[in-house]
């Protein structure tokens, strides 16, 4: 059983632990950090396949009531309770159910409804750039971009989308760090705290519905009955969870990649209109996400040349399936120029992330104005110093220290 090293290193480069299971294999018996037996789905070819499976069902609920989580727990292991009371949304379902709580929340999310928050985004992205420059300015010219940008940036967006008041966020994004890290024992925990505090800003949204989603939910639970009181609270868990992590670390990957690079920052310079295609390679390249969520076995399948047995459960390495050879050429370079048609940073199928749309946006206007406004921006920190969340679900920076002018 193949086990990753959860070191400092793995969360700074996974890439050689993954090349080293890739020539061994497609698919291979490993332990989750939480001590879960998993298939980890390592190749580009079988990730898809697993991604859209029939005899792959994402409904843990169900795993968990049949015996199968407890059973594929090793001894001593933590479960992280994806389960739980934040835990009935359709990422963790199948249809009928995923279908209906998709069509809720998918009106909202597709590209001509987000383009109509351009406006919003740039100003938001306008507005934390201008403090983070003045704070540059009083502190050496230095500024931590996780900080000042990268972490406020979409949970501002988030915020305008959801119609969540600004005194919600330092809960909200401490809460989500916490239940994306390592820390299995508390997880649970964590989710129940953050199940609670969705209900209370709920509760006040009730008494005070606006023009945005949250309210939009409560409408569908309230007066039409398409989602119930747990669907909704894990719902607007989902989007939160989700719609943060996946773009603070887009951004945070995107620019570090490109100051690492500097001849393709340089010819984004001077061609902005090649960002949209540059930020598909930057999730092909590196990802906001190490794995994708849960998924078990309802029935015996081949996958890989192995037997996945019923109630086995499989995890699908995006990072490693990006970073497959055998799909894209040379797949340790970066090249913002290159077809990344088919690439697996939003997952694959009908599980495929319901706010692409929004992330791409948030990405593209980021990138537009780093780029656009600071000429001379560069790492202040050699790329080594840098530290990486300890985390095997997604990989994101703790900091990025940036020079935006020079002296």
């Amino acid at each position: 059983m193949s086990l990753p090293i959860m070191d400092e290193e793995f969360m700074r480069n996974p890439y050689p632990a993954y090349d080293a299971l890739q020539s061994k294999g497609s698919v291979h018996r490993m332990l989750l950090p939480s001590g879960l037996k998993v298939w980890a789905v390592v190749n580009y070819e079988e990730a898809r396949i697993a991604l859209s499976h029939p005899a792959l069902s994402k409904d843990i609920d169900t795993s968990v009531q049949l015996g199968y989580f407890d059973r594929e727990m090793s001894e001593g292991g933590t479960p992280r309770l994806e389960h739980s009371s934040v835990g009935r949304h359709m990422l963790n379902m199948d249809p009928p159910d995923h279908t209906r709580l998709r069509k809720l929340v998918n009106k909202a999310l597709t590209a001509r409804s987000v383009k109509k928050l351009e406006p919003v985004i740039e100003a938001i992205s306008t507005e934390l750039l201008d403090a983070a420059e003045r704070k540059a300015a009083a502190e050496g010219g230095v500024v931590d971009l996780v900080e000042e940008y990268t972490a406020q940036f979409p949970v501002r967006v988030l915020g305008q989308l959801l119609g969540i008041s600004e005194e919600h966020f330092p809960v909200l994004t401490g809460l989500t760090a916490a239940i994306m890290s390592n820390d299995n024992e508390n997880a649970g925990p964590n989710m129940a705290r953050f199940g609670q505090h969705i209900g209370e800003m709920i509760q006040l949204k009730r008494a005070q519905p606006a023009e945005d989603l949250v309210s939009a939910l409560i409408h569908a639970r309230d007066e039409e009955d398409k989602l119930s009181d747990i669907e909704l609270v894990s719902t607007v868990f989902l989007l939160v969870v989700a719609g943060y992590e996946t773009t603070v670390n887009m951004i945070g990957h995107g620019l570090r990649a490109l100051l690492n690079h500097p001849e393709q920052l340089a010819a984004l310079r001077l061609d902005p209109s090649g960002i949209p295609a540059a930020n598909e390679e930057f999730l092909r390249y590196e990802g906001p996400g190490n794995r994708a969520t849960l998924r078990y076995a309802t029935e015996p399948f081949e996958l890989g040349g192995v037997t996945v047995g019923t109630g086995e459960y499989v995890s699908v390495l995006l990072g490693a399936a990006n970073r497959d050879g055998a799909q894209f050429g040379c797949p340790h370079q970066l090249d913002v120029t290159r077809s990344t048609a088919g690439h697996l940073g939003f997952g694959h199928g009908i599980h495929y992330c319901v706010g692409a749309p929004l992330a791409r946006l948030e990405m593209e206007i980021a990138l537009r104005h780093l780029l656009g406004r600071f000429p001379d921006l560069e790492l202040a920190v050699p790329d080594s110093e840098l530290k990486w969340r300890k985390s095997f679900m997604m990989q994101g920076l703790e900091r990025l220290p940036v020079r935006l002018h020079k002296n």
